[in-house]
């Protein structure tokens, strides 16, 4: 009986070993995202995406789509630089925004006020290369965001609307982030 475990944890042993070896293989056809290198040669992606000019977001202005156009903004210069100067820039970003209202999904029944609420944002975004003022990358971003506006509390609500505001523009840019890095990495 002991040669038929010994031949068990052989056959074992093997499959982590084959497991293992096509692992270090496929290992070299992998880039991360967000490294220093590149496998290809190309820049890397940090270097591509700060060299992006993020142009200013119009929107009318004391409004609040115009605090949202501010944020998106910040927002994306920070994902593309990460707080740092950018490059000599390669490529430029428009970027619209439109949305930024408020609907009610629940009403509370003793005081007739909204319980929660959503606010929505979208952006249609542009990615031209400035050299050839050709358009490599045209897209749409979209959030739907629910918040607590507490009732009869004025305060909390205000917060509560300023909150979900910042969480949309922070979930807009993200998605922008991502598609440009993808576009990037694809060899764009």
């Amino acid at each position: 009986m002991w040669w038929f475990e010994s031949r068990a944890s052989i056959l074992q042993l093997t499959r982590v070993a084959v497991g293992l070896a096509t692992a270090l293989l496929v290992a070299g056809c992998f880039q991360p995202l967000y490294g220093d290198g590149s496998v290809s040669g190309r820049p890397a992606l940090r270097n591509a995406l700060s060299s992006v000019d993020v142009l200013q977001i119009d929107a009318p202005s004391d409004s609040s789509l115009a605090r949202l156009a501010v944020q998106v903004r910040n927002d994306l210069l920070f994902n593309f630089t990460g707080g740092g100067a950018g490059a000599g820039s390669t490529h430029r970003l428009k970027v619209n925004i439109t949305g930024g209202g408020r609907s009610v999904i629940a009403v509370d029944r003793r005081s007739a006020l909204p319980n929660v609420e959503l606010t929505s944002l979208n952006a249609r975004y542009v990615l031209t290369e400035i050299a050839t003022g050709k358009v490599v990358v045209s897209g749409a971003a979209t959030t739907n965001l629910s918040y607590d506006s507490s009732g009869g509390q004025r305060f909390a609500r205000v917060t509560g609307i300023h909150d979900a505001e910042r969480r949309a523009a922070k979930v807009i840019s993200d998605n922008i982030t991502t598609r440009l890095a993808a576009y990037f990495v694809s060899g764009g």
